[in-house]
């Protein structure tokens, strides 16, 4: 499609709405207010996805080598379909294309660093006065494409903090939080690039995923290598069906197939709640133990229904003395393990556990605290982060927003801003050219400075006029998070 359709349908005649001789709009990108009271900075990325992806591909691709004739043609039929008889017309397509690149400036914070509410993370510009229009016109794009990376990526960063303060307080194996927070998200997000991008940025946290195209996005856009660096990764794992299809009355023999033929040793997730958990957990599992106590590997047992923190915490108004234990405690008494320096239990290595439904930030916090508190270290379960935690947000979780706040009429400069008398304040924009200065570790907004002082500062210029100026690297958008 040509990405100048990609657009809300206001968007095609601003070109004329703005006054008569408009020669440039100057906008930013913000998170403007948080809805997680957790989180009060977001991180900055997909910038660089959005424009390699669309600037540098799609309009390459599908605007710039296609037929000028057949580009207005498509354009003029749509926009005439669309608003009927207009004056929208045709001729600032047509000299777009003869340009043959987006004029634009796009000035950014580094990708990963974490950005206070209220701070511009980018900036974008026009650089020839007769594509004044393109800015904001590029506003639906930007904001469809970019708001759930970033989103995304500043939640993983959240568990990344819940699990990492536990592991420091309870674990032997701080590191492996790494492998902690695993990304079960993509079926349930809405579309492949909102499931593909959201996970790439839980892959700036963690490195467990089970959304194999996320890493093909850090590999394509990000200069990732998966040859010699580890992207994302996962293990062998069941599902229902397997579990299903082995019957009820078999699933002593499936378990023990799986874990004795099939996979004779790795790493292997046994979807465990089919049926009857307890039973697995208090039946099979020891009948099991000395095959699983002699492979060579881990087998990790996966509840997959009911409240999570009961089930692998223990629920002390359960019914009987297993519901009471629950997952990991069950897990101790059948397969024991060391208790580590720090005071706390940790299961053997030859055995573990995931759940994969329904976690929140709350649950994690709760389920790492319960474990605590029962002396067991947080690290003996991994937490399945999935949809219900990436896909239940909107753009304005973080209230993202991007807002012209300068622009030039006749070559005279107009600082601009919004203020509406009946906002709580969200949606106050910042006023004329801006930079962004890191002081004493935190990114800050100054506004109406001058084009000298706007070319200072923190904002540094990574696309102009058709070229990528800074192509950044998922390991140093990784370091950068952990900073």
């Amino acid at each position: 499609m040509n990405p100048l359709l990609l657009t809300d349908g206001y968007k095609v005649d601003h070109r004329r709405q703005y006054p008569n001789g408009t020669t440039l709009v100057y906008s930013n990108w913000t998170p403007r207010k948080s809805r997680i009271n957790e989180i009060q900075e977001v991180v900055f990325f997909g910038l660089q996805y959005f424009i390699k992806k669309y600037i540098l591909e799609d309009f390459d691709l599908y605007f710039f080598k296609q037929p000028k004739e057949k580009v207005i043609a498509e354009y003029k039929r749509r926009i005439n379909n669309y608003l009927g008889e207009n004056q929208v017309g045709i001729d600032h397509i047509a000299a777009l294309h003869d340009l043959g690149y987006i004029p634009m400036v796009f000035k950014a914070l580094p990708e990963g660093v974490a950005v206070p509410i209220r701070v511009p993370m980018f900036t974008i510009y026009n650089t020839k006065p007769d594509f004044f229009w393109l800015t904001n016109y590029f506003e639906t794009l930007l904001s469809a494409v970019i708001w759930m990376p970033c989103t995304s990526a500043s939640i993983a960063k959240q568990y990344r903090k819940i699990l990492d303060k536990f592991a420091t307080e309870t674990s032997s194996t701080p590191e492996f939080v790494d492998w902690q927070g695993h990304d079960f998200s993509m079926r349930g997000m809405a579309g492949i690039e909102a499931g593909i991008t959201s996970s790439s940025g839980h892959l700036l946290s963690f490195t467990g995923t089970d959304t194999i195209p996320a890493i093909d996005l850090l590999e394509k856009y990000y200069n990732a290598n998966s040859d010699n660096e580890l992207i994302g990764g996962s293990v062998a794992a069941t599902e229902h069906s397997v579990m299903c299809m082995g019957t009820t009355e078999g699933e002593l023999q499936t378990f023990k197939r799986l874990i004795c033929e099939v996979y004779p040793k790795g790493i292997l997730s046994i979807v465990s709640d089919t049926w009857d958990l307890w039973k697995v957990l208090t039946e099979y599992l020891p009948q099991l133990k000395q095959e699983i106590a002699s492979r060579e590997g881990k087998v990790v047992i996966r509840p997959d229904s009911g409240d999570p923190v009961a089930i692998l915490c223990g629920n002390p108004n359960g019914k009987n003395e297993n519901e009471r234990k629950g997952v990991i405690e069950l897990l101790w008494d059948c397969f024991g393990g060391i208790v580590n320096e720090k005071g706390y239990k940790e299961l053997s290595p030859k055995i573990g556990a995931i759940y994969g439904d329904s976690i929140t930030l709350e649950r994690a916090a709760d389920i790492c605290q319960r474990l605590k508190d029962k002396g067991f270290a947080s690290t003996n379960v991994v937490l399945g982060i999935g949809s219900y935690t990436y896909q239940y947000n909107t753009r304005d979780t973080f209230g993202f927003a991007m807002k012209a706040t300068y622009g030039e009429v006749n070559s005279v400069g107009r600082e601009i801003f919004k203020d509406p008398i009946t906002d709580d304040g969200t949606k106050k924009s910042a006023k004329g050219l801006i930079k962004i200065e890191l002081e004493d570790g935190n990114y800050q907004l100054y506004d109406q400075v001058t084009w000298e002082q706007e070319k200072t500062g923190e904002l540094v210029e990574v696309f102009r006029d058709g070229k990528l100026l800074i192509d950044q690297k998922l390991s140093d958008i990784r370091k950068r998070m952990r900073g």
